[in-house]
């Protein structure tokens, strides 16, 4: 990239009169800088490194002292800021085509098999750098807006709403389902039928933006994750005890949830475990926590088949009560 670009899409101030005119890759740790590259300061201390590891150019937000003249020194409001404007430019250069969608939609994406003009997204702003500097050209990009910076396309898509009902679930548990989808048998996907609507609408974007798709075996995406346990909490294999914690961290998925287990586990003992934050109606299966201690002491004290917790996942588990700290503000 021509350092005259550089200033024109970023709108950043050159500091001083270089040799250089040009820079070969972008790059964020220090040690990873080649000659001819445009270091990223994110870390101050690494200056120093990126320069002797032969950046022609460092650009940074705030004040720091030019230690080579010879290079590029290129101050910025915002780094963050900076590279969604890089971004932005490369995926209007490329054609890029930007789908948004939910966060089920999203993390269900990244477990099929697709061709590689197609990129689901998922990261801190600087992976999402790497990813998509070199995407092909008119490639078809999906992302969630909750999670990914929209700014960074010049225009948006919304992924189109699934048609009724095209996959046939033939047998299910809660948390496994054998369904069938364009004649073709999935047996024992380890995916909740809780998922198979966001499944369904994932597949129908396929087939619209003519995406060529495999279904692969699911696992487990990071909501209404199912950890089997004993009595004491302690993890045990996957359908080996009577007792489940069920793990959603995004609590606005608790009301479907709620009702999705009350409907196809009527039989079970269900609690419900939910941030003292949350609008959620009160009933003597629903407790609310202020830390994860609280959670804790409600599973030791309650009997249950079913605890469905919401606002944090399984890492809770491996913490020891005296490490643990506080989630939730008591306003």
């Amino acid at each position: 990239m021509r350092l005259e670009n550089f200033l024109a899409l970023t709108q950043a101030t050159l500091l001083n009169e270089p040799c250089i005119y040009s820079f070969e890759n972008i790059v964020f740790e220090a040690i990873k800088v080649k000659r001819g590259d445009l270091f990223f300061a994110y870390d101050y201390d690494d200056i120093a490194l990126a320069v002797a590891n032969g950046a022609y150019g460092i650009v940074f937000e705030k004040t720091t002292v030019v230690i080579d003249s010879e290079i590029a020194w290129i101050r910025v409001e915002s780094l963050d800021v900076a590279l969604k404007k890089l971004l932005r430019f490369k995926m209007i250069e490329k054609e890029v085509v930007a789908y948004e969608c939910n966060e089920i939609v999203l993390k269900l994406s990244m477990q099929v098999i697709t061709e590689t003009n197609f990129l689901p997204l998922r990261g801190d702003l600087r992976s999402l750098f790497r990813s998509l500097w070199e995407i092909q050209n008119r490639s078809i990009v999906l992302f969630c807006p909750a999670l990914t910076d929209r700014a960074i396309f010049a225009a948006v898509k919304t992924v189109p709403k699934r048609p009724f009902a095209p996959i046939e679930i033939m047998e299910q548990t809660l948390f496994e389902t054998s369904f069938i989808y364009d004649n073709i048998f999935y047996e024992r996907q380890l995916i909740s039928p809780f998922f198979i609507s966001y499944l369904e609408e994932l597949l129908h974007f396929f087939k619209t933006a003519k995406i060529n798709y495999k279904l692969k075996k699911f696992t487990p995406i990071e909501h209404f994750e199912a950890v089997f346990t004993n009595k004491k909490l302690e993890v045990k294999n996957f359908g080996t005890s009577d007792k489940v914690l069920i793990f959603e961290p995004n609590v606005t998925l608790i009301d479907s949830q709620i009702l999705f287990l009350e409907r196809h586990a009527s039989w079970a003992k269900i609690i419900f475990i939910v941030p003292s934050h949350a609008k959620q109606e009160r009933s003597e299966n629903i407790f609310s926590y202020k830390n994860e201690r609280d959670i804790l002491n409600i599973l030791k004290e309650n009997s249950f088949h079913f605890a469905l917790i919401a606002g944090v996942d399984k890492s809770i588990l491996n913490k020891p009560l005296s490490r643990q700290t506080q989630l939730i503000m008591d306003f």
